[in-house]
This record gives structure tokens, sequence and C-alpha cells, in this order.
């Protein structure tokens, strides 16, 4: 996955907008069947075998208590209970070492309870246990049923987090041109790619090779079983509708009700991934500078000229530093996600456009999770680890060359740098990848909803057929909301909302193609 998927811009919206829906609906009871011991073997595929599980690992009981504050995150409130699940470091040993993962919940509080559901918020390597208590008030209304549950993956957080490179480390890489246009260029940002899978393996030890997508969704089924529920309730968001796919196929007899919101495209390789974004982030941006009454052809070409000059020279920022290319590109993409957000890029634009860099240098310092004090957070160090592990494909910077066209042909803006980022992500990566796309038939499944957004900047919504098509016929439903941001769900439809709480309070499946519009 290119580095610009990240967590969803769920709650962004300051208030609800009320949109037009096309309906029609079926019923899924959601219910499951009889506890079991057992989870799905490393080599079992879809179809569903098992091998039991030491009673260690599935009678375990979780300790529930006050959660504590993190290197990232402040501690949430009273409301909210932390605790930690014991799974396999290598799941083909199941019997072996094993790690903590960090979880957080907060207890159903209103009607019938009908489990719990897990939520995934991204990244890969979006923390949970922070993001959780974020988005409470986001699904108060599922809490009535539901105990809300979520986790730092293996690699993520508290859950064994890795750290490739110091804060300094990281403020000096700020320097690498990631769209080299010089052999000296060239070099300098291979090598850095090579150096940081170095200080990955450094920091994660075993866990470099143990923290894939399929062991996560293998964490999620022993969670499941820990938790006490017959079936999985999940909420995916963004990379987090990838992780839901690999789980319905891992155990397809044990989807109860998935929600998949901001698909990834599971037909669609690195490479393929990159040019998803690039399409993406350029409609997203036309759309921003339609709503400012510009011509999208020609504001591109302005925004792809601004950067071309900051690459040439970086501009000046009243913290002192120097705002580059890849940071400015950076600072340009964050407000994409939200359209609540596209005020702060018309001003940070004008700023740079007169020669100041500093706001687009402080849009970059959010995204990149950069605080006050020179800290960064190090979400996307565990992403490039575990994407890293997923994908088999190492594009080389020949092949890489050979795509800039087609890159810049589809974006003249961000085409250049995620064609790039397809050379250097994974460039010398010390761990082998494991597979092309990722796994997502989940034939003999329960409907699973599939939720595209036509504005979504960072996973396109082509992304959500592809995903419905792949789970299967009668297994993947398609809504579609008509809006702009990375998500869907509590981002401004009342339909969407509806929509999903239906699904996931009463087993209501809407019909396949549904469409909110904005």
């Amino acid at each position: 996955m290119a580095r610009f998927v990240r967590w969803t811009a769920l709650g962004a919206a300051a208030a609800l907008l009320v949109g037009g829906c096309s309906s029609g609906s079926s019923s899924d009871d959601g219910k499951g069947g009889g506890r079991t011991s057992a989870a799905a073997s490393p080599s079992s595929g879809s179809s569903g075998t098992t091998a039991a599980l030491p009673s260690s690992l599935t009678a375990q009981k979780l300790a529930w208590g006050r959660c504590k504050a993190t290197a990232d995150s402040p501690a949430p409130g009273n409301d909210w209970q932390c605790s930690t699940l014991k799974v396999p470091l290598d799941w083909s040993k199941p019997e072996g070492e094993t790690m903590g993962l960090a979880l957080i919940r907060a207890k159903a509080r209103g009607g019938t309870r009908i489990g719990s559901l897990l939520f995934n918020f991204g990244g890969p390597g979006a923390s949970g246990v922070s993001y959780l208590p974020s988005f409470g008030p986001t699904f108060a209304k599922l809490r009535e049923q539901y105990d809300l549950v979520s986790w730092d993956p293996r690699g993520v957080g508290s859950s064994g987090g890795i750290r490739c490179r110091s804060d300094k480390e990281i403020q000096a890489a700020e320097s690498v041109d990631t769209t080299p246009d010089t052999p000296a260029e060239e070099k300098v940002y291979l090598q850095d790619a090579a150096d940081f899978g170095k200080g990955c393996e450094k920091a994660a030890g075993k866990l470099m090779s143990h923290a894939s997508t399929t062991d996560t969704a293998r964490d999620m089924d022993l969670m499941r079983q820990v938790l006490g529920d017959p079936k999985m309730h999940y909420f995916g968001i963004s990379y987090g509708t990838e992780l839901g796919g690999v789980y319905a196929h891992l155990f397809p007899k044990k989807v109860a009700r998935l929600v998949l919101d901001a698909v990834v495209d599971p037909s669609a390789d690195m490479v393929g991934h990159a040019e998803n974004q690039a399409r993406g982030f350029q409609r997203a941006l036309d759309d921003y500078l339609k709503s400012t009454g510009q011509d999208p052809e020609q504001g591109s070409r302005r925004i792809a000229a601004l950067l071309k000059r900051i690459d040439a020279r970086p501009l000046p920022t009243s913290s002192g530093r120097r705002l580059t290319q890849t940071l400015a590109l950076t600072g340009l993409t964050y407000p994409l996600y939200s359209r609540q957000s596209w005020p702060s890029l018309t001003s940070a634009l004008n700023t740079a456009e007169n020669g100041d860099g500093s706001e687009l240098l402080s849009l970059a310092d959010g995204y990149n999770g950069r605080d006050a004090s020179g800290h960064y957070e190090t979400t996307t160090h565990s992403q490039r680890v575990i994407s890293c592990l997923d994908t088999k494909l190492r594009p080389t910077p020949a092949e890489t060359k050979k795509r800039l066209a087609q890159f810049e042909k589809i974006s003249p803006v961000f085409g250049d740098f995620m064609g790039w980022d397809t050379a250097g992500w994974c460039h010398d990566w010390p761990v082998a990848g494991q597979w092309d796309t990722p796994p997502a038939s989940a034939p003999g499944a329960r409907p699973i909803l599939v939720v595209g957004n036509t504005g979504d900047p960072a996973t396109p919504y082509e992304g959500a057929r592809k995903m419905a098509d792949e789970l299967g016929k009668g297994v993947g439903v398609e809504l579609t909301w008509k809006g702009e941001g990375h998500g869907a769900y509590g981002n401004g439809s009342d339909c969407v909302d509806s929509t999903v709480n239906a699904y996931l309070l009463n087993g209501t499946v809407p019909k396949d193609g549904k469409i909110c519009a904005s």
C-alpha cells in the first residue's frame, strides 16, 4: 500500500447532511453457532479447516482495568477499559512463543446486547487503543447493543510497536528527495529506503516476519473466541477493509455482520494501489478546485508548478525548518481527506505561493504525527513493516521509470510521487512478501456490507465494487455514498449511517447497489 493510505476521517463533518437514498432490504439474523476452541490453521485458506489451539490461549481470561496513557495518546475516560490478549508470535507454532496485544473496550449500555463489535481504523498501523475513544460519539448508536472493542494490531502501538528510526533520524530524512531527478538523488533516495528497512528489522526482531495481515486476521479470530462471541461482528475502515476481507476469506463460517467502509481494492497489487491513489487524490483535488471556482486542469498545473519550484528551492517557514517538495505534497494531501478541511488547503496554498511554507508544513506535520516538540508517532513505520510483509512485489527503479509517464498521466500533481513510491517503499526489504493481492473470496459467508464513497481520495470508489465482487455473489453487498472525504459512516449522511446501523443492529441487509446522495 502506498504510504498515503491512513485511517479514516470519521466524524469530520460538523453537522449531519440529510441525503436521499434508493432503498430495498432483506434480513440476516447474524446469530452464530456454538463457541469453539479452534481457529483456522495457517494453511487452511478459505476452507475453514480448523486446528486445535492450546487452552492457554482459548481459555485465557481478560483482566479488564483502567486504561493508561501512552507516549502518543492520553488516557481515555473511565468509560473505557483496557486489557491484554495473549496470541502466538508465530501462528504456525501456536504452542510456542506468545506476545501480548493491547485491547480497549466500552461496554454496551442500551438495549439487548448482541456481542462485541471489533474496529480496525486502517493504516495499516493505526492504533485502535488510541483511536476508538476519539470516535466514541460517532459510534454511540452502535454501543446501545454492542461492546465497542478495538486493539493495537501486532507491531503497532502498545502491541510490540515498531519504531524504525529516531525522531532525529526521521527529521533528517525530510531532506531526501522522494521524486529524484538525477542519478545522485536517486541513489540517496534508494539508500534511505534500504536503511529504513534495516532499522525496522533491528527494531522488530522476530516480529518482522510475523506482522502480516494474515497474522492479524488470525489474532482477530482468537480475540472473538476469548471475548465469548460465537461469530464475528466487525467494522473495518480503509486498510481495515482489506483486513476484513482476509478474515472473511479465512473464516467465512464465522462471519456474522461485517462492515467495510472506505474500501481497498483487493484486485490491485502494490503498483495498482499506487495508481488508484494517484487517481483518487487527483479526483479529490479536482473536486476541491471546482469548489473554489477554478478549472481543475489549470489549477492542477499551477499546483504542479509550485511543487517544482519548491523542489528546486525549499521554502522557509516560521519554525526555521524548510518546506521540501515531499513535505509540501504531504501537506497538500492531508486536507483532501475531509471536505471540512478544504479551507485550510486554500490558505496554505496561497501562503506558499507567496513564498512562505509554514502552513503547508503544519499540515504535513499533522499528517506525519509530529508534535511541537519534534516527536513523531510511528504509524508509518508499522505500516511499512506490515505492507511489505504482505506484498511480494518489489519494483526496480528501472521498472518504475518506465511507469512514470503513466502515473503522471493519471495525476500531474501526485503521479510522480506515487510512481517513485513503488520503488522505494519496499526497496531492499529484508523479508519476503506473502501475496500478489490479498485474498478476499468468502464463499458461504453471510452478507457483508461494503461501503464506497464516490469522492474518497485514499481508497477510490471503484474498490468497493471490486471488493463486493471478490467476496462473492450473495456475500458482498455494495452501498454507495455520493460524498467527499475518506470514509462514509459518520461523515455527514443520515442515509449511510441509518443503513449501516440497521445492518449491524437489526441484521437488515440493503439491496446490493443502494445509493445514498449527499
